[in-house]
């Protein structure tokens, strides 16, 4: 890569590095955005949504997916973080400048932040369910629980607003206080303890699983491809989760993206995050089907798979109380790493459009967190019976942002990326020096990925 390449990877200049910070280097990125992609989707929806879809071939048509969507639109996303230098709606702005587009492209930056702010109202939420779960999985409540006596735990919990804004309200706190510090000494820190503690919790109960005696069943399901067990539908699901499952389009690997020192690799960063995110889908199936093999449990659980299916064997196993209050942590650890860069590009966004401090910034996008969590709170208690076109406000949190913003923000990154950026720029910022491989990652990104992101939206919308 050439002096002057490198050069041309930050339009704000040096000036604005040390005001808001770098990673320290590629492999702290390479931590951060992992952990960023790693979360509930890996552990909780990626296990059950294979075992729905008939496991092996299912898991072909995934990792296709993440090479014709997930790769190219990480690339993309973490090239306009770097090469802007701001948060999302200022790098996009001043690539727009740059290309001599309209200035209107910097609304695209402004919906993935909200789109990430939203999600984290609901996220920190859900991610409260692990912590829940980890004290009564380590206490043995779990002993001797039939399916029915499961259910009823759960929904016991989901029935207690105290108790889920207790937790949510600990999500935050914790995500928060950990953005607060800064990128090096919050984020960066942060995640060199919870990555390594995270892989190193997956691969103990990967070890233990491999005792049961159906490790292998659990092997020939999520490895044997057998395609007559995979409908229309299995692949579309296979195309959705592939775009969001590594964080794309709220916002966050545009921030994180903001902090790679100029003359790394997009290419090779984005590769490595999605194979370790790929890695910790892939063991998580190999950490949780034996153990529901073991126990007679039904694979395609569905979302009940985590909290209600899993908590039986935890409770009929030898070591149960120990599995389960580790695979419990290690979910938490999940939640956590994710929630953290959700919320990073509204702090970004808040501290420098409005230029305060990022301890007042995380104090206001805090507040404003808290309470829209409780519209979530309320949906599984108090409000469930109160509706906006058939769902709860949960429901329509996460609907008006997994099936309409996150696809749309990631088509118009894909069309602002391939078609509104020149060639040269793209390029140049992404430091491709093969011009084949360049070509080729620049067609699929023009051509192929929009209008796989297009099947998902129109899907997610129940066209076809």
């Amino acid at each position: 890569m050439s002096q002057d390449s490198i050069a041309a990877t930050s339009l704000a200049g040096s000036r604005n590095d040390g005001k808001r910070g770098l990673w320290s280097s590629r492999w702290a990125f390479i931590l951060a955005a992992t952990g960023s992609a790693v979360g509930l989707g890996n552990i909780w929806k990626f296990p059950y949504i294979t075992g729905e879809n008939g496991g092996g071939a299912f898991v072909l048509v995934y990792l296709a997916c993440i090479l014709v969507i997930g790769i190219p639109l990480l690339m993309a996303e973490v090239m306009i973080g770097r090469r802007g230098r701001a948060n999302p709606e200022g790098a996009i702005a001043a690539m727009a400048r740059e290309a001599g587009a309209s200035q209107h492209w910097r609304w695209l930056g402004t919906l993935a932040v909200i789109c990430g702010f939203l999600i984290l109202s609901f996220y920190a939420v859900v991610a409260g369910w692990a912590l829940a779960y980890t004290p009564a999985a380590a206490s043995g409540a779990f002993a001797g629980l039939d399916g029915e006596a499961s259910g009823a735990l759960f929904g016991a919990l989901l029935a207690n607003p105290w108790k889920l804004a207790g937790y949510g309200t600990l999500v935050l706190v914790l995500t928060l206080g950990i953005v607060a510090c800064g990128v090096r000494d919050g984020l960066e820190r942060s995640l060199r303890f919870l990555m390594p503690g995270l892989f190193v919790l997956l691969l103990i109960l990967v070890g233990y699983a491999a005792t049961t005696g159906h490790f292998m069943q659990a092997v020939h399901f999520l490895f044997d491809a057998d395609f007559s067990k995979l409908s229309g539908t299995g692949v579309l699901v296979a195309l959705g989760h592939a775009f969001f499952t590594l964080s794309l389009a709220s916002g966050a690997m545009m921030a994180y993206g903001s902090y790679l020192p100029a003359g790394t690799s997009i290419a090779k960063t984005s590769i490595m995050v999605a194979i370790a995110d790929t890695g910790v889908a892939l063991l998580a199936g190999l950490a949780i089907f034996p153990l529901v093999f073991a126990n007679g449990l039904e694979p395609g659980a569905g979302p009940g798979l985590i909290f209600v299916t899993l908590p039986i064997a935890f409770g009929q196993m030898p070591l149960g109380q120990v599995v389960g209050g580790l695979f419990f942590i290690m979910l938490a650890i999940a939640a956590l790493t994710s929630a953290i860069s959700l919320s990073e590009p509204t702090i970004a966004w808040l501290s420098e459009k409005f230029g305060i401090s990022r301890l007042k910034a995380v104090l206001c996008s805090g507040a404003a967190l808290w309470l829209l969590s409780l519209g979530t709170v309320f949906s599984f208690n108090a409000w469930s019976e109160v509706t906006l076109f058939g769902k709860t406000f949960f429901d329509s949190l996460d609907f008006l942002t997994t099936n309409l913003m996150m696809p749309l923000g990631g088509l118009a990154t894909v069309l602002f990326t391939g078609w509104v950026l020149s060639r040269k720029t793209v390029q140049e910022s992404l430091g491709i020096d093969q011009p084949q491989l360049f070509n080729l990652w620049w067609q699929l990104l023009r051509f192929i990925t929009p209008v796989a992101i297009l099947v998902v939206f129109l899907h997610s919308l129940g066209v076809f």
